[in-house]
């Protein structure tokens, strides 16, 4: 019942897609994670079932989502560059079928919950405070921290050097920090419920949804070198810095998935 809840908390957030196709991932996603961080909170908190763990997760869920959905409503309403590359790489919505719609904002909504489960089945669960717990809550924390850097620090570089690509920072590290933040964000979420899971249905939830969103990143890192690609490839420096900086995973070789079939296109 209560995995039902914040399916439906995230189902009404993401709603916002039909608006703007593009919403039910970017927007809506934010702010789903941001109210479903917030349900947790009051539906346990009136059970007087809450934890410091689960009260701690359940508030970074709030900061990731409010930080994130906050930065990509700017982003689209500041920044005409990126609201151009948004109508290029995605469609608008404009000629996307309603059912098809309907069938995005469901499976979003989905992936939300599943995303931040862990935190739920340890409160249903009644899990204490544990070392998976503490771990899960510092990785996340930490995934945060760096997803909030990468923004912060390529719209610093970007005012100052509007048509070169960034690589100071946490750009030196790799190449999409802030979707290697993400990933982390949601390694600590699934660490944090390792030890409480109690049943199949559990985990199918958790795991679908951490792997879902690994898929995901791994896919928005693609796209985002092959645009990169197209916009700075005859720039020698740029090429000097995609063969000598990992694009998503530090210290592993792995510079290029532009050729990589597997990964959504």
């Amino acid at each position: 019942m209560s995995f039902l809840i914040i399916f439906l908390v995230a189902l009404a957030v993401s709603a916002v897609g039909f608006r703007r196709y593009i919403w039910f991932i970017s927007i809506g996603y934010g702010f789903s994670i941001a109210a479903i961080g917030a349900a947790l909170l009051v539906m346990f908190g009136v059970q007087g079932r809450l934890s410091v763990i689960p009260i701690i997760m359940s508030a970074l869920l709030i900061v990731y989502g409010l930080r994130l959905g906050i930065y990509l409503l700017v982003r689209e309403y500041r920044s005409a560059s990126y609201h151009q590359v948004m109508q290029d790489a995605i469609d608008n919505g404009e000629h996307v079928t309603l059912p098809l719609k309907l069938l995005t904002w469901v499976g979003c909504a989905l992936l939300y919950a599943c995303e931040a489960s862990p935190v739920l089945f340890r409160l249903d669960n009644h899990a204490g405070t544990d070392v998976m717990g503490i771990v899960g809550a510092a990785v996340m924390a930490g995934g945060i921290i760096l997803e909030s850097a990468a923004d912060f620090t390529k719209n610093r570089f970007k005012q100052q050097h509007p048509d070169r690509f960034c690589d100071v920072g946490v750009f030196r590290l790799v190449r999409c920090p802030n979707y290697l933040g993400e990933v982390i964000t949601w390694i600590g979420v699934f660490l944090s419920g390792v030890t409480v899971f109690d049943n199949a249905w559990q985990w199918i939830a958790a795991i679908g949804g951490f792997v879902c969103i690994t898929w995901i990143m791994f896919g928005g890192a693609r796209r985002l070198e092959l645009r990169q690609n197209k916009e700075y490839g005859d720039d020698p420096a740029y090429r000097h810095y995609s063969k000598h900086t990992p694009i998503l995973i530090p210290f592993i070789p792995l510079h290029s998935l532009a050729n990589e079939k597997w990964l959504i296109g």
